[in-house]
């Protein structure tokens, strides 16, 4: 599972490093961090409206759409991929992990 995450960052970086005319992802690394971090935004926002609706095509859709500009935004802020991976990684190894949650946050 982890192939498919890795080859799209490899391809966004290879975009960045390689622009090709009229590629989608070299439009936003063009525009910027504000235009990457819009369309991210946007991207949340109608992941959890297709979430909130129930339609489980329309919500893979709108998260594969949000990992792809997460994956943009990484690599316009020199993230590695690595460096997520590896702190999933390491969160999935703790042991009672639920911080203040029941005291903080119960009722969500």
């Amino acid at each position: 599972m982890n192939d498919t995450l890795a080859e799209l960052y490899r391809v966004v970086l290879d975009r960045k490093a390689h622009p090709q005319e009229g590629s989608y992802t070299c439009y936003l690394f063009d525009k910027g961090l504000d235009k990457i971090l819009k369309k991210v935004g946007e991207e949340c926002s109608e992941t959890i409206i297709a979430a909130k609706n129930g339609v489980e095509s329309d919500t893979v859709g709108e998260i594969s759409d949000l990992l792809y500009h997460l994956t943009v935004m990484m690599v316009q802020q020199g993230i590695p991929l690595e460096a997520v991976m590896a702190e999933l990684d390491a969160r999935s190894q703790k042991i009672g992990n639920l911080k203040q949650f029941h005291q903080s946050d119960h009722n969500t």
